[in-house]
């Protein structure tokens, strides 16, 4: 075995330590935040990055799917502003018990959140300029039906930004298969009734990329 597959194995022994003793000492929702947020997310994530390439405006309604910890559903709360409002929608009562008490604990007005079930946003229509998901898109059981309901939700010029984990990019995808290829949602999301607008490539485990509506 070469030091490369030394080093992998070592580091997800790691985590799974860490997840063990989180588990115990904190509980299931100290647990599930740690599975969403991991270790030094900041390195790998590049958030300021992810928000400048989103050109997220003060004022605009902006919904996070998938919030999970609240790691982007905060920060872009500071980015639309307390003239702004951001829907932190999330499956999960631990993640939105969380988020509130979070919320209400930093001062954060402009965060409204929301329990959902697994197939509806229940976002209403023409609600929100924005739709952003990150490491979600694989956990839809029917990513078609979801986003071609979620079109109703867009204000006009509205877009949707998809970040999930890419096989090509993470060995965790290739590990535990949670991710889902570039191709696959570029065809979903066809289907759903959106064109691919944009597609960046500067984070190293995930693609992203940004939909509209198609007319």
């Amino acid at each position: 075995m070469d030091r490369s597959m030394h080093s992998m194995i070592a580091r997800v022994r790691g985590a799974v330590a860490a997840a063990v003793l989180l588990a115990l000492i904190g509980g299931c929702g100290a647990y599930k935040r740690w599975a969403y947020e991991g270790f030094s997310r900041d390195g790998w994530q590049q958030p300021e990055q992810v928000l400048a390439a989103l050109e997220v405006q003060p004022g605009e309604r902006v919904a996070d799917i998938g919030a999970g910890g609240g790691y982007f559903a905060f920060k872009l709360a500071d980015a639309v502003g307390p003239g702004g409002l951001v829907y932190a929608v999330d499956v999960d009562k631990d993640m939105t018990d969380y988020l509130r008490e979070r919320a209400a604990e930093d001062g954060y007005r402009n965060v409204e959140v929301m329990l959902a079930p697994p197939d509806n946003s229940t976002l209403s229509p023409a609600s929100v300029d924005l739709v952003f998901t990150c490491n979600t898109y694989h956990h839809f059981d029917h990513p078609v039906e979801y986003f071609s309901r979620l079109r109703s939700a867009l204000r006009p010029g509205g877009r949707v930004a998809i970040i999930d984990l890419d096989a090509q990019r993470s060995t965790l995808v290739w590990l535990f298969g949670h991710g889902t290829p570039p191709s696959t949602i570029v065809t979903q999301m066809a289907t759903a009734g959106y064109r691919l607008e944009r597609s960046h490539d500067f984070l190293s485990r995930q693609s992203f990329m940004v939909f509209k509506p198609t007319p």
